[in-house]
């Protein structure tokens, strides 16, 4: 069983082997030393990073020992226990009363969920939400519980375990200072305190839930954001035209570092490309805000095109164009119909959902499943 940690330099989640005692980040490079509370009396544990600084690291708790869980319906108890083979993050950010204000991302969250359970069997008890509906502040889609969340999607994976995590809000770009991307851009997911705390960073995102897989683990991200194509900086991108051939793209770093898992499969449909935006956007439905991508990506399963990747990139992009060229989005879908009336957006809509991948396959024979 994995122990998680926090790094005493950049405070991203890690997860520490069992019996190691320091453990790299990915993100910072910071190292961080354990020390065993057992034993007596602990000195203080140690982050030696590249300024040759050493720094004081928290003690700790015992491997065993009970701590408060953000994930428990009640306040302190056990951490939430790894629920079999299926398990999810569904993420709705509606950044309420600002400027950055979004209509439908709670419908997004919910429509997400009711699939999953009615129609890929997740156990409710393996879903964890995070909303501004929330009353607990533990499950809020803050900087802090989306670190949290992800870090438990991925503890103790094991062979033929499904993981999915939906994101629905902003997407942003910023500078990249590593060398990685292509486009000199790093990708970012937007959390309710971002103005505050900052965005979450493409990277920090792959190396927490994306090289931990191994082998016979499947992650999906469903990402409906503005920026999102590359958003898990995953390796290979599949670039289709209309006509729905495709090539793959090699987005590995130049400088070599692997962004892809230790032997899992991970694969990742985002709302646009890097440098196109995602709409919210009650054109589609008729009767609510939904995010574009959330909808078309739900539509396409529930009109049957949900037999392989490359039918289901082409039927999200359809709906798209579709709804781009006459405003309007067909027969309401089961899953949006069940919900409220919510707000509006006028205007087309351009954007093209994206599929990423940890290694290149064949879209078109590859079935799809969740």
């Amino acid at each position: 069983m994995y122990m998680l940690v926090h790094c005493s330099n950049c405070h991203t989640p890690l997860q520490l082997p069992p019996g190691a005692n320091s453990i790299c980040c990915a993100i910072c490079h910071a190292i961080t030393y354990i020390v065993d509370p057992r034993s007596a009396p602990p000195p203080p544990a140690l982050s030696y990073s590249s300024s040759s600084q050493y720094q004081h690291y928290p003690p700790q708790p015992h491997p065993f020992q009970v701590v408060p869980s953000p994930f428990s319906h009640a306040p302190p108890g056990p951490p939430p226990a790894v629920h079999g083979p299926k398990r999810a993050v569904i993420c709705a950010v509606s950044y309420k009363n600002t400027k950055n204000e979004l209509k439908g991302c709670i419908n997004d969250a919910m429509c997400m969920k009711y699939l999953l359970v009615n129609r890929f069997d997740f156990p409710e008890s393996s879903i964890i939400m995070l909303t501004e509906e929330e009353t607990d502040p533990y499950r809020r889609p803050t900087k802090s519980n989306m670190r949290l969340a992800l870090s438990w999607l991925v503890q103790g994976c094991q062979p033929g375990d499904s993981l999915v995590f939906h994101f629905s809000g902003h997407g942003s770009q910023q500078k990249d200072y590593n060398g990685d991307e292509l486009d000199g851009y790093d990708e970012t997911l937007c959390p309710t305190d971002f103005e505050t705390q900052g965005m979450i960073v493409d990277d920090e995102i792959n190396a927490v839930i994306v090289k931990p897989l191994s082998h016979g683990v499947k992650l999906h991200a469903i990402i409906d954001a503005c920026h999102s194509g590359t958003v898990l900086d995953l390796p290979f991108l599949c670039r289709m035209d209309r006509s729905g051939k495709y090539v793959w793209e090699d987005h590995r770093p130049r400088s070599g570092v692997w962004k892809g898992t230790s032997g899992g499969e991970v694969i990742s449909f985002s709302g646009c490309d890097d440098d196109q935006t995602s709409a919210d956007t009650s054109a589609l439905s008729k009767i609510t805000s939904t995010g574009v991508m959330t909808y078309s990506f739900i539509q396409a399963i529930e009109r049957g095109h949900g037999t392989t990747y490359g039918s289901m990139l082409n039927a999200m992009r359809a709906t798209i164009r579709k709804t781009t060229g006459e405003l309007g989005g067909g027969i309401v879908t089961t899953l949006i119909s069940m919900l409220l009336a919510g707000g509006n957006f006028s205007g087309g809509i351009t954007q093209e959902p994206q599929l990423t991948a940890s290694e290149p396959f064949d879209v078109y024979s590859k079935p799809f499943s969740l």
